[in-house]
């Protein structure tokens, strides 16, 4: 038979704990308060003052004084009724997904390679992180220069194999194979540093398992290594795709700004020049919503798939 329980003793050991709770509820505030401050300033209100530009007529002689569309939409109408949004729609699209499916053959394929024991690792990680360490915009305008039609060294090598000099600023095609080059040269050092990271948390008695078992490297890689690097990789490639669908500095710096005539524009850098060029703010406000929206449904679909994927497995 237990001792009697002093109801009077139990209430104040209760509030002391809530008091407890409350000054740790109080303590974390104190912590995450301040970030959270920063990412109102710097996140919520641009993107709010953002909507409201796009619901007005801010322009070059209306800049101090912007006024209230009327309608409120005729920006965004005026943006989905322009046939060239279609066209560079076509073309961000075709630009993301080369760059991330290169990206993630040539990173995932680079750190099956590295993962292996293999003289000089070390220097072989060093030298291809390399184009991701480096300066983006100095990268970018290195490679303009190395495309250039008469002295760079693109060309340069092309015609010392035989083959003709290729107009990479002036032919659309070319103008617009160029960036995509450079991107994909930048790139894939990140997809490699996210594969073998996760390529190293593998346990090796899983492999050797599978050698007893009978199953071959190519066997191994499809049903080891990419189940098990899936966690990994799939929030590298969505944040890849949003980073390469926004990615302006290499787009814009090595196409000259979209040239030539502007074929070569991915949905950023057509905001980019609507607002910075053509000082259309509202229009490119709308332009950058539109931008977002298209973003999010990317994301969500990622994410579904995503869970979609793994219920599967």
């Amino acid at each position: 038979m237990g001792l009697p329980v002093d109801p009077g003793g139990v209430q104040p050991a209760r509030g002391a704990a809530l008091g407890w709770r409350g000054r740790e509820r109080l303590l974390a505030l104190a912590f995450v308060g301040p970030a959270m401050l920063v990412m109102l300033g710097i996140v919520l209100y641009p993107f709010v003052y953002n909507v409201y530009l796009s619901l007005t007529d801010m322009g070059l002689y209306t800049f101090r004084h912007p006024s209230l569309q009327s309608p409120l939409w005729k920006n965004y109408a005026e943006v989905l009724g322009h046939r060239e949004l279609y066209v560079v729609f076509v073309k961000t699209v075709a630009w993301t997904g080369v760059n991330v499916l290169f990206h993630v053959a040539i990173g995932l394929f680079l750190a099956v390679l590295l993962n292996q024991p293999i003289r000089g690792r070390t220097l072989f990680r060093v030298l291809l992180i390399l184009p991701w360490a480096m300066p983006q915009y100095i990268s970018a305008l290195t490679w303009k220069g190395m495309f250039n039609y008469e002295w760079g060294v693109v060309n340069h090598l092309l015609q010392q194999v035989g083959l003709a000099a290729v107009p990479w600023s002036t032919d659309p095609f070319w103008a617009f194979l160029a960036p995509l080059i450079t991107n994909i040269w930048l790139g894939f050092p990140f997809m490699m540093i996210i594969a073998l990271g996760g390529l190293q948390s593998i346990p090796q008695v899983v492999y050797e398992s599978a050698s007893v078992d009978g199953a071959g490297s190519v066997r191994r890689f499809f049903s080891i290594t990419l189940p098990m690097l899936k966690p990994v990789l799939a929030p590298a490639v969505m944040l890849g795709t949003i980073w390469t669908f926004n990615n302006l500095n290499v787009i814009w710096l090595v196409s000259n700004g979209g040239e030539p005539s502007d074929k070569t524009h991915i949905l950023v850098s057509y905001v980019y020049k609507a607002a910075f060029t053509y000082y259309r703010y509202g229009y490119a406000a709308a332009f950058s919503m539109i931008l977002f929206l298209i973003l999010f449904a990317l994301v969500w679909m990622q994410t579904r798939l995503g869970r979609a994927t793994e219920a599967s497995w």
